[in-house]
């Protein structure tokens, strides 16, 4: 009952803000001013490809099939802050990198190099083994 009950919340939560967004963006561009965003897709965490909106500024917001949700900050050429969740499986990590700026990459077209962009995209932490249970005899078993 209690996990129906949280996701009906998620999904309610996540309509308001889509609609707010919406009514938002409607009423920027009835005043004919709207801010510019684009959209690029990358390779998402489960191998599939993922959308990769760069917003107003350094920021960058990365969602993907599986519910992960992210935020880049790269203010400047070389730094890079990023925090990502998952709220279906709960993980969530953040983190800092120095990047070398951006690179070139061969483009698809031609193979004429295409400009770079400094933005790196850390997957999720790895998982490690579960620890073993501690067998001592120094305390007698907790019945």
């Amino acid at each position: 009952m209690d996990d129906r009950f949280s996701r009906r919340i998620y999904l309610f939560l996540r309509t308001l803000i889509l609609a707010s967004a919406i009514t938002i963006g409607l009423g920027m561009a009835d005043s004919g001013f709207v801010w510019a965003q684009s959209v690029s897709g990358v390779r998402s965490f489960d191998g599939g490809v993922a959308p990769l909106f760069s917003l107003v500024g350094p920021g960058n917001l990365y969602l993907d099939n599986q519910g992960t949700q992210g935020y880049l900050y790269t203010p400047g050429q070389n730094f890079e802050s990023y925090n990502f969740r998952n709220p279906t499986t709960g993980q969530a990590w953040s983190g800092a990198v120095m990047t070398l700026g951006p690179q070139l990459s061969i483009g698809l077209i031609q193979g004429a190099n295409q400009a770079g962009s400094p933005v790196v995209l850390p997957g999720p932490p790895r998982q490690t083994a579960p620890l073993p249970s501690v067998q001592s005899t120094l305390l007698d078993e907790i019945p």
